[in-house]
């Protein structure tokens, strides 16, 4: 009995030790190196892993063909997708087979449907055949008949895809609307959101579905069903955004403002003034933004007027861009130059800077700051503002000399994001600055200022503006691999890791995807324990959507000088996923996102590597300028 009791303690402690070395799949080698194989882009290697004994190797490597989306493996895949005996490897290859648009996946995804009887696997055919059918085979998708939950939700998704692609046919408006008033929430969900994204000109909800699914129970239908109540102008639709509007979610509350915009603004004036002042500033900016570009000039006096009692920098920056292009010549711009210089809030300032840009008469002073400022954020506004000028009402033929000018200084100025933005400008044809421009060797001492990978996103606009003023075809800007992923840190990561992220407005607390997303997940962890987020700002918060941080810029257009891949899983984006910004795929860095609800529109285009676990809260409370004090890994 003693030697019982004395080996008890030994088994014990080996298996913790075990479980300890084994914080993730990735104690597994092979599943390094197939992971690797995906991050460094191998597609010959990883080809061959489609044929190996374990499904589990099968699988991932299936998976690791979504991100690297190489049209070279498509009939492969294919076979994969139509002899495999595992299920999950056949979803996997679906997946896959989807995230590669061409002839040939069109093809491929839509033969499996008569021969697959997995509902898994058909769930994600269907919502890859919809990301890749083109417009005279809608039938396909549409006219497919299934009562399975799992399968009719990958149908409805499908549909989703075919209407972000712009093909919105009559047959697909009709398969999408029968599933509205679905039994199952997840298929109301998808159809909810087709209606949310679709614009549909002539939309009649002829059986009440859509006003139905607005008062959904399940706030996340109700969210992107009151959005789709633009498409119908009628009394009751306007009824629903009435009640909407005084939603209990903020959510539903800033969908229903936006959707106002499709109705007379004399219908909606007191709906959206009132929305102004709503406790939640999400609402309350959502407002004033629904504003713009709507509001008529007669009404140029209650908006200025309500711009000036704002107690929010943000809502009274937009309230004053609305007002000053409904009424420029009476907008009182000295009022917002000397806002602007007494504002301590550097995102306030910057946003004064983009009021002023709204007129070309304001040259000079954005002109001024833009050449007297160390701030990054002032610095990208003013430039933001200058472009802007540009396209004023006021702003003439006879000033782009003055604005070339202006643009060249600019330029001189070394900045990237500076660069970026300007070069936007001149190389748009419809600016028509070519005819002015006799030397482009301003832009080439630019370009050799900048960098790859760190400056990818402002080498984008400059290349184009080169190639347009030289006549010539742009050269690609793509970076080489670099920054490999660090396997012994990834190993260190715990499944199920927790991120807790301490913010002037509370505490988030998040659960990173490691299995996932190996390469984002170390990337992360790596610039937590170098306390690399501490301090740093939310820069971007659009309502119902994202906030956004990670930016050494504070505005942005920050970035390190390195780049890591993107990978992209069947994981879709719902409310409180955390995904990586970037500027196109394999561009990511350090700046990252957290979604205020469901954004399907992301789907295999931009990294998840983390969900919130708590504090959603806090991540709807959270404004531009609000502070990332910590971040800690535990």
């Amino acid at each position: 009995m003693k030697k019982l009791i004395l080996v008890l303690p030994i088994l014990i402690f080996a298996f913790c030790t075990s479980q300890q070395e084994k914080n993730n799949k990735f104690s597994d080698n092979i599943l390094v190196s197939i992971s690797n194989l995906q991050d460094r882009r191998k597609v010959d290697s990883l080809i061959l892993f489609l044929e190996n004994k374990n499904p589990l190797y099968r699988k991932e490597a299936c998976l690791a063909f979504g991100s690297i989306q190489d049209s070279l493996a498509i009939s492969t895949l294919g076979k994969v997708l139509k002899q495999d005996e595992d299920e999950y490897v056949r979803a996997a290859a679906a997946f896959a087979i989807g995230q590669t648009p061409g002839k040939q996946s069109e093809n491929v995804l839509p033969e499996s449907l008569a021969s697959e009887q997995s509902p898994l696997v058909l769930r994600e055919v269907l919502e890859g055949t919809g990301k890749v059918l083109s417009k005279q085979n809608t039938n396909v998708l549409s006219g497919y008949v299934s009562n399975d939950s799992i399968v009719l939700t990958g149908k409805v998704w499908g549909l989703y895809r075919l209407a972000l692609r712009g093909i919105i046919t009559d047959d697909v408006v009709n398969a999408a609307y029968e599933n509205l008033s679905s039994d199952y929430e997840s298929v109301r969900l998808a159809a909810a959101h087709f209606f949310g994204r679709a614009n549909i000109p002539n939309f009649t909800d002829d059986k009440g579905s859509l006003i139905k699914a607005a008062s959904d129970n399940h706030v996340l239908i109700r969210i992107a069903a009151t959005s789709a109540l633009r498409n119908l102008k009628t009394d009751e639709s306007l009824l629903t955004l009435q009640n909407n509007v005084n939603d209990e979610d903020v959510r539903v509350r800033v969908s229903a403002l936006r959707a106002l915009r499709s109705f007379l603004y004399e219908k909606v004036e007191s709906l959206l003034l009132t929305a102004l002042n709503d406790s939640s500033a999400q609402v309350s900016v959502a407002a004033a933004e629904a504003l713009i570009n709507f509001a008529p000039t007669v009404a140029s006096g209650k908006i200025l007027e309500a711009a000036t009692k704002s107690p929010q920098w943000r809502v009274q920056s937009t309230l004053f861009s609305t007002a000053v292009a409904l009424a420029p010549k009476d907008f009182p711009f000295e009022t917002i130059k000397q806002t602007y210089k007494r504002s301590n809030n550097i995102y306030h300032k910057a946003a004064l800077l983009n009021v002023l840009g709204r007129s070309s008469s304001n040259l000079e002073f954005i002109l001024t700051e833009l050449n007297k400022t160390e701030s990054p954020i002032i610095l990208s506004a003013a430039a933001s503002a200058l472009s802007t000028a540009n396209n004023a009402g006021d702003f003439s033929v006879d000033q782009k000399p003055a604005f070339l000018a202006a643009y060249e200084q600019a330029i001189g100025k070394g900045d990237a994001a500076v660069i970026g933005i300007v070069a936007q400008v001149l190389g748009d044809s419809t600016k028509q600055y070519k005819s002015l421009i006799k030397d482009i060797s301003f832009l080439k001492e630019a370009k050799a200022k900048l960098s790859l990978p760190k400056d990818n996103e402002s080498l984008q606009p400059l290349e184009a503006a080169i190639a347009y003023l030289e006549g010539g075809k742009a050269v690609e800007v793509k970076n080489e691999f670099n920054h490999p992923i660090d396997w012994t840190l990834v190993k260190e990561i715990k499944s199920n890791q927790k991120v807790y992220i301490k913010t002037s407005k509370g505490e988030i607390i998040l659960t990173l995807l490691v299995d996932e997303a190996p390469g984002s997940v170390a990337n992360f962890v790596a610039l937590a324990k170098q306390q690399y987020f501490n301090n740093k700002t939310f820069h971007r918060v659009v309502p119902n959507f994202v906030i956004q941080g990670g930016c050494n810029r504070g505005d942005g257009y920050g970035s390190e000088d390195y780049s890591i891949r993107s990978e992209f899983t069947t994981r879709r984006y719902k409310e409180g996923s955390v995904g990586m910004a970037s500027a196109g795929k394999d561009t990511e860095g350090t700046q990252w996102f957290i979604t205020h609800s469901p954004t399907p529109h992301l789907d295999g285009r931009y990294t998840i590597f983390a969900e919130v676990e708590s504090g959603m809260e806090v991540v709807h409370a959270i404004e531009v300028g609000d502070v990332i004090l910590s971040v800690d890994i535990k």
